[in-house]
């Protein structure tokens, strides 16, 4: 993905051009990863455009600032709106938003208490994360030789930039190998997570999840999954998962804010199933892709409109 290098991001309260919305080398995020972001998406539904479960996704942020110790200077509210007023700013019908919430120029040294904590605000034109046949026919992934991080080393539950130095190295293996993605074991050797996707499992018309407890994070889009497969009739399970459940699976599939919905068809080159999307993914699938593009009711309230701000006109630049 190729950023476009024009339009405006929203930085402490004030919106920046793209070339010049930079930071100090000396800010304490570049030495130390004491940085945590959010992924979110902008849909063009048939309403206009929406963003999908934004309250989830700046709810998570101000959790994550919170394993870290970082005073956020805004309300959520008012984060809302900037991201709101930052889609409007670039004339955007759908997009990808990055809230990034990082410790800035101060002082060096581990403890950063001194370090001002600073807040901006991406948005770009992103579509599907994989092609639309991968889409439609599945991935080919490996199990990744990279474990995910063991309990009570770093926070998985935490959407720190420091724990994606470990999903780097996930995908980088994957693509060097000629993956186009991993799946990583957590350090009991059971099942994770992929590079920046929750995994899922389909057996015996039995949807498998792993558990928060397998180092992976609490995605918003796995608990959206799980939400509509019940709402479906679907039996959903989470619970620790043997890396062999892969080899024996009638499905599996990811799911993420970047890869929405995405079939798995083989893995360590042992084909998934039929070696190609199931019927249960692909149900899923379509009932994911109709809601976000207001196909089919949002009876979960996740779409929250564009034009529709969460504090006051004016909220976005204000601090708490």
């Amino acid at each position: 993905m190729a950023f476009p290098g024009t339009g405006t991001i929203w930085m402490n309260g004030s919106f920046v051009d793209w070339k010049d919305a930079k930071i100090h080398i000396a800010s304490h995020v570049i030495h130390y990863g004491s940085g945590i972001f959010e992924g979110a998406r902008c849909y063009d539904t048939q309403q206009g455009s929406a963003c999908f479960r934004l309250d989830a996704h700046l709810r998570r942020l101000f959790d994550s600032a919170r394993i870290y110790r970082m005073d956020v200077p805004y309300s959520q509210a008012a984060l809302t709106d900037a991201v709101m007023e930052t889609i409007q700013a670039n004339g955007f019908r759908a997009c990808y938003i990055r809230p990034l919430v990082y410790r800035g120029y101060d002082s060096l040294g581990v403890h950063a208490s001194a370090c001002p904590v600073d807040v901006a605000i991406m948005v770009w034109e992103w579509g599907a994360y994989f092609t639309k046949e991968a889409i439609e026919e599945g991935l080919d992934v490996k199990v990744s030789t990279w474990a995910r991080n063991a309990p009570n080393t770093t926070p998985a539950m935490a959407k720190s930039v420091a724990n994606y130095a470990n999903a780097q190295l996930i995908k980088m293996e994957a693509v060097v190998d000629g993956y186009a993605e991993a799946i990583a074991l957590d350090t009991s050797g059971n099942l994770s997570e992929g590079s920046g996707q929750n995994i899922f499992i389909v057996r015996d018309g039995v949807i498998y999840t792993t558990p928060i407890s397998s180092s992976v994070l609490w995605g918003i889009t796995r608990d959206s999954v799980i939400t509509i497969a019940r709402d479906l009739g679907f039996e959903v399970r989470e619970q620790a998962l043997p890396r062999e459940t892969l080899y024996l699976a009638d499905e599996v599939f990811f799911a993420g804010t970047a890869v929405e919905v995405t079939p798995i068809r083989s893995v360590d080159r042992i084909a998934v199933g039929r070696g190609r999307r199931g019927p249960i993914t692909e149900a899923l699938q379509q009932r994911f892709f109709q809601i976000v593009r207001g196909e089919a009711p949002d009876t979960h309230g996740w779409l929250q409109p564009v034009h529709a701000p969460a504090a006051t006109a004016s909220g976005a630049a204000r601090r708490r």
